[in-house]
């Protein structure tokens, strides 16, 4: 039996994590159960370890969705729980902040990571890092069911612009807005559609702003939605952009990707290791509220780059579909189940 420890919240308006899409898929070749959908941290945390002390004995092997920030001592908790039991254990790193928190944890880190059965990253960009730091990690990237994404193929740009993601301070949606500010100025029909669940308080921060600034004409914000309705609605819109300032590898972009989106992002984290510069998407650096702009508009300007892009994009997104990255998936759990 496996056990998969992560963040089960999308009952309580989260965007669902990896695990909620992860389990069911190996669920048809192994037993494994997920934990926890309590949304209190110090609550999950019991609830994870409760579960693993309830099925100690029949487990082969615990994965866990490792995050950098607070809930980087789950991580570390079920570590020392699986080294006590002798359990084998695979942390699978999410999220930009890391490189920090080896920095400030090193010690823990380094219990955590060299005495895993395996590291998996689904980044490229923490597999080097974590190797440049002396750390065996295996490159698995998440994935999408690219049936799921009808694909439209761009071949123009209006100034219709599509956001995807939680409201979240480190997804900096306040940029987002600042660029719709500016875009108004030069275009009086731009729009900007901002989807995804209230997190830290942002989501009040964006509709104070957008009061102040009189573009309750100009933007939208739908709220959680799921997501045979958010990418019905993505059909409206031109271009995806990206705003957060830590990032491995963002389902939602992938998503984006999927769906033909010219996308123009931060180059934060895992970002360049997922989007290729002016190939299939466009890069800028974080918090660069007029390179946003340079870059919306040369998509407004150039049909045939946002035709390139778009074609480019989908290519990539189909490389990530569960058919090819099921298989890595695997490589890695069948032996780990055989011991």
């Amino acid at each position: 039996m496996i056990l998969y420890a992560g963040n089960i919240l999308s009952k309580h308006g989260f965007t669902p994590t990896v695990i909620e899409s992860l389990t069911p898929k190996l669920s048809e070749r192994y037993a494994i159960i997920s934990v926890s959908d309590k949304k209190n941290q110090i609550l999950r945390m019991l609830d994870m370890i409760y579960i693993f002390l309830k099925y100690r004995k029949k487990l082969k092997l615990v994965l866990i969705d490792s995050y950098s920030m607070k809930a980087f001592w789950f991580t570390y908790i079920l570590a020392v729980l699986c080294r006590h039991f002798e359990i084998p254990y695979i942390p699978i790193l999410h999220g930009g902040g890391y490189p920090d928190r080896l920095k400030s944890s090193p010690e823990k880190c380094s219990f955590i990571f060299k005495n895993s059965y395996r590291n998996i990253s689904p980044s490229v960009y923490l597999k080097e890092f974590f190797e440049e730091k002396g750390f065996k990690v295996t490159y698995i990237p998440n994935f999408i069911h690219i049936n799921n994404y009808k694909y439209k193929k761009r071949h123009s740009a209006g100034p219709n612009i599509l956001w995807v993601r939680s409201f979240h301070e480190t997804y900096n949606p306040m940029l987002a807005v600042e660029i719709l500010k500016e875009l108004v100025k030069k275009y009086p029909d731009a729009k900007l559609c901002m989807i995804g669940p209230e997190n830290d308080g942002t989501l009040n921060r964006v509709k104070e702003e957008s009061v102040k600034c009189n573009l309750n004409g100009s933007l939208i914000i739908t709220g959680k939605l799921s997501r045979k309705e958010w990418t019905d609605t993505s059909a409206g819109y031109d271009i995806f952009i990206n705003t957060t300032n830590y990032d491995n590898q963002p389902v939602s972009v992938i998503e984006a990707m999927a769906l033909g989106f010219p996308i123009i992002s931060t180059n934060v984290g895992g970002i360049p290791f997922l989007i290729t510069d002016k190939k299939d998407g466009l890069l800028v650096p974080p918090e660069s509220r007029e390179k946003f702009i340079e870059e919306i508009e040369k998509l407004i300007a150039d049909n045939k780059l946002v035709s390139e892009i778009s074609a480019n994009a989908r290519k990539k997104a189909e490389e990530l579909d569960w058919a090819h990255v099921k298989h890595k998936w695997f490589e890695v759990l069948d032996p780990a189940l055989k011991n």
